[in-house]
């Protein structure tokens, strides 16, 4: 019985380590199917120094009801980062835009403002965190935290965001509210917010009912 329990544990213990853990690195192969431990390694006779180098994080597209746009660098469009737990982003800001409340369930974000000002800061069910910061300046949003990024200067703002995830999950709180099929009267009871404005952000987010 011991025996079996011991093959059991390393069963799940094998799944849950990643390629890269067993390699010193493992470029993503992303023609195959990603796995609980990661995507498999691309065969090392096909990698370059190309694979290990990335030029996407250029500036965003603003033109939307928030005023930002982001570029990202995850394993899904650079592979090299498969298995490492790291990712980026870049952010840009117009002067009134925001990045509205958002979480990322499975990962910390570390911002690092380039340009312009940034309040930014974070939720709990008690309090909150907030810092205005200029160029140079670093803020945490550490891991689920509904966290939140305002342009509160003059100008745009750029900043980049790094993540303890190379691929994390994004939950924007308006798009989860208002772009669903939940009806509008459902949404105003639980939210106490008015059922005209519900409808009216519904039909901005896209959503019905």
């Amino acid at each position: 019985m011991k025996i079996i329990h011991l093959l059991f544990f390393f069963t799940i213990f094998s799944f849950s380590i990643s390629h890269a853990s067993l390699n010193d690195f493992c470029v993503a192969d992303l023609k195959a199917s990603n796995t609980p431990s990661g995507y498999p390694c691309k065969p090392l006779a096909r990698i370059t120094s190309d694979d290990f180098s990335f030029h996407g994080l250029v500036a965003g597209n603003t033109n939307n009801s928030f005023k930002f746009g982001f570029n990202s660098a995850t394993v899904t469009n650079f592979p090299a980062l498969n298995g490492l737990g790291i990712s980026a982003l870049r952010i840009d800001i117009d002067q009134g835009g925001s990045i509205p409340m958002h979480t990322h369930p499975d990962a910390t974000e570390l911002l690092t403002v380039l340009q312009g000002e940034i309040t930014a800061g974070f939720l709990t069910p008690t309090t909150f965190y907030s810092k205005t910061l200029k160029p140079g300046h670093i803020f945490v949003f550490p891991k689920g935290m509904l966290h939140f990024a305002v342009n509160s200067g003059k100008g745009k703002a750029t900043a980049f965001g790094a993540f303890s995830n190379e691929n994390p999950c994004t939950k924007i709180l308006d798009l989860l509210l208002f772009a669903n099929k939940l009806p509008s009267s459902l949404v105003a009871q639980t939210t106490l917010l008015d059922l005209a404005q519900v409808k009216k952000l519904k039909a901005q987010f896209g959503g019905s009912g």
